[in-house]
């Protein structure tokens, strides 16, 4: 498998890449602010989040808007390429029906277009840790790792939920049922560490590992505090195994996909 995800991966990477650009492009052609929208998107709901927790909840969590948007730009990325790997197939069926494709690649199109928007979240990020004079450590470097984590997860369950997709019509009314309880158990407004006692505080760190890499995140970028790092190695190990299946998955049965469309 592995000499074929290579020859595979080189041949049609330069498709994904192209195949991304054009879906940033079209996302914007039609607005007036065109591409102020990736920026605009995030500010928005960091405003929305900001307002409900300080104004309403009175959240005196230190550096809150900051807080709201690191972890807004993790799930984002996470929520948005899974969801939309569930269609994929479906989604991509004139191209999938006409010309061969490993249909991970699809996943991996719509992983740039998600990760090129969560670099420009983190611009805004670093700007913002400028304005609220968060001191700066270098614990921030553990974001390489947590992103490393983030992406091959989030990669390794597209491919998964890619391939139960194409044979479960249903499944993507229960993967956004799904992961808007992930959402709401992944404390992008508020702190686990802070807010949830024992023993759900250990069970939502280590079984959700959304939640861990977004507090990780933000104790090493916030806070001047070392993350959770034998999780993050733990469940980078998770993901990579993740990867693999999805893959295996994908070349053992994409042959029938276009059968049961």
């Amino acid at each position: 498998m592995w000499q074929r995800f290579k020859k595979d991966f080189n041949r049609f990477f330069s498709y994904a890449v192209f195949s991304a650009r054009s879906d940033l492009k079209a996302e914007v052609a039609s607005s007036y602010l065109n591409w102020l929208w990736w920026i605009l998107d995030p500010l928005l709901f960091m405003l929305v989040y900001t307002f409900i927790a300080v104004i309403v909840f009175k959240s005196k969590i230190q550096y809150f808007p900051v807080f709201v948007f690191v972890g807004l730009t993790l799930w984002n990325f996470f929520n948005r390429t899974v969801l939309s790997s569930v269609k994929m197939v479906r989604n991509n069926s004139a191209i999938v029906s006409k010309v061969y494709i490993p249909k991970y690649i699809l996943v991996l199109q719509k992983l740039m277009v998600n990760g090129f928007k969560m670099l420009i979240s983190f611009v805004l990020v670093f700007v913002m840790m400028l304005i609220y004079r968060v001191p700066l450590s270098p614990k921030i470097l553990y974001i390489i790792p947590i992103l490393f984590v983030m992406v091959c997860l989030t990669f390794g369950l597209g491919c998964i939920v890619l391939h139960f997709g194409v044979f479960i019509d249903d499944l993507y009314n229960v993967t956004q049922v799904l992961l808007r309880l992930v959402f709401y158990m992944s404390g992008i407004f508020y702190s686990i560490g802070d807010r949830v006692e024992e023993p759900y505080k250990s069970i939502l760190l280590k079984c959700n590992p959304v939640s861990m890499l977004i507090e990780s995140a933000r104790m090493s970028m916030l806070y001047d505090l070392t993350p959770y790092r034998k999780m993050i190695v733990l469940w980078g190990i998770v993901a990579v195994a993740l990867v693999i299946v999805g893959i295996r998955t994908i070349y053992k049965y994409e042959n029938s996909y276009v059968k049961v469309m």
